[in-house]
């Protein structure tokens, strides 16, 4: 591990591991795939426009040519399923869902929950994120000057509290705690990597890490199936009095072109996939945004002073408005981003970055690799939301920044996900300073998405405005 350094122009480089010399053999491989598979890039990833190697499942090509993403994932897809490494690992707890559905399953739903995710749609919801800001930071200022809290597991508190107000109204079931720590267990379960998967060993065969875990994931499985069974109820018994949340306009929807709903298996895979997306992905985000402002004083004076113009108005079109707050998760989000691989398998031959594919081969998009990349980015490794700022945004290739993937299968929420995050991230940067304890060193580490090692303790004070600025109590 390195600790957090600033260069000569006072600019901020973010832990992450150095990439190694040179690749590791199948054993330890299969060790830190398990335990971070950040760990595991080398240098090559990071320089070259595409790495070929094998793995214990076969040739595995690491493709970082934004000409050869495209042609992945737009203008040769057809060529390119989700592979069976990939599938296994989600499938258990996503089948028959947005995220693991293939061929004409998948352009059914996509169909179909398109509307779900439209600007409108989005926008709709702003007022509710707001209010659950709001709610955030009246819990921490009851907590007291100067307390050290757990920013990840508090963020995450405030994404769940989201969710209640824009998907699912009815509540999660059960104790929202209860639930949390369910669901974080779920999604940590099957983010790991299991040796098992890797050797391609069939489903009936016992996965360690998901058998010692097993009563977590039955209480997870039943608060969505309550979900569900409640919103059921209740749309049989009064339709016009249910709200207009995701949840209703989830089991409301209907293919355009055939008029038919989702399945039962589909709606309790795409309830899932909308937790992992409006819970998980969007808390780490908020938590990298809030980590980094932390260190740069800089960015967090900008982002304070922008909320405090922007947000004591509407909550319509708030994100629009919070533009060098977005600019900041965006940043967040290129450093540590929330879909940190992509992988396809190669239904036939191809050619990708001068190289041939053969078929059958796993074509890796990584866009933790993508994002620090020596070829398409200037001080990759550093902090600098400027990027994203006065026209710059634009210079950047569609396919060479991809927090939320592209291409027909990029994630339908990346708005939703992105508004919350912006609002979020102003409200608690208008209000409070965070700073990290003296000892403690911050770790991305690989799991579903990227979130710290052991969390992130941070002592929390809090801005009162003088004048129209804002100063830390001390």
């Amino acid at each position: 591990m390195s600790l957090l350094t600033l260069d000569t122009r006072a600019s901020l480089r973010p832990p992450a591991p150095v990439p190694r010399a040179e690749p590791l053999g199948p054993i330890a491989l299969l060790k830190a795939l398990r335990n971070n598979p950040l760990e595991t890039w080398t240098r090559a990833h990071f320089e070259q426009p595409i790495v070929t190697g094998g793995l214990l499942i076969g040739e595995v090509a690491v493709v970082s040519d934004p000409a050869s993403i495209r042609r992945v994932l737009l203008e040769n897809v057809g060529n390119y399923r989700k592979d069976s490494l990939q599938r296994r690992m989600l499938s258990a707890v996503l089948r028959d869902g947005l995220l693991t559905a293939e061929a004409e399953q998948w352009r059914i739903q996509r169909r179909t929950l398109a509307p779900l995710f439209a600007k409108r749609c989005v926008m709709s919801f702003a007022p509710a994120m707001a209010r659950a800001a709001d709610a955030l930071v009246d819990r921490w200022r009851r907590r007291g000057e100067g307390c050290v809290l757990d920013i990840a597991a508090e963020v995450t508190q405030v994404t769940l509290d989201v969710l209640e107000r824009t998907i699912f109204s009815d509540g999660l079931g059960g104790d929202p705690e209860d639930v949390r720590t369910a669901m974080r267990t779920y999604f940590d379960t099957i983010g790991r990597i299991d040796p098992f998967d890797v050797l391609g060993l069939p489903d009936f065969v016992p996965r360690l890490g998901r058998w010692r875990v097993r009563p977590a994931l039955r209480f997870f499985d039943a608060a969505v199936d309550a979900i569900i069974a409640t919103r059921r109820s209740r749309l049989a018994e009064d339709p016009s009095a249910m709200p207009r949340d995701i949840l209703t306009l989830l089991l409301e929807a209907q293919d355009p072109e055939t008029g038919h709903g989702l399945s039962e298996a589909e709606v309790r895979a795409n309830v899932i996939t909308f937790i992992a997306a409006g819970h998980e992905t969007t808390a780490n985000a908020i938590t990298w945004s809030l980590f980094l402002l932390s260190q740069s004083p800089q960015w967090r004076e900008r982002v304070a002073a922008e909320a405090e113009r922007e947000m004591g108005g509407s909550a319509d079109a708030l994100a629009e408005r919070l533009v060098e707050t977005r600019a900041v998760v965006e940043e967040a989000i290129r450093l540590y981003p929330p879909l940190v691989a992509i992988s396809r398998a190669a239904i036939g031959p191809d050619e990708l970055a001068g190289q041939r594919i053969r078929r059958g081969a796993m074509v890796v998009i990584a866009p933790y690799v993508l994002h620090r990349h020596r070829l398409l980015w200037d001080r990759p490794d550093i902090f600098d939301p400027d990027r994203f700022l006065n026209g710059a945004r634009d210079r950047i290739d569609r396919y060479a920044y991809l927090p939320f993937g592209a291409g027909p299968r990029g994630c339908i929420g990346s708005a939703f996900a992105l508004q919350e995050a912006t609002i979020v991230v102003a409200s608690v940067t208008r209000n409070f300073e965070l700073r990290v304890p003296p000892g403690h060193a911050v770790w991305p580490v690989h799991r579903v998405t990227l979130r710290p090692q052991g969390g992130l303790p941070m002592a929390v004070r809090s801005r009162v405005r003088t004048r129209g600025r804002q100063h830390t109590l001390s």
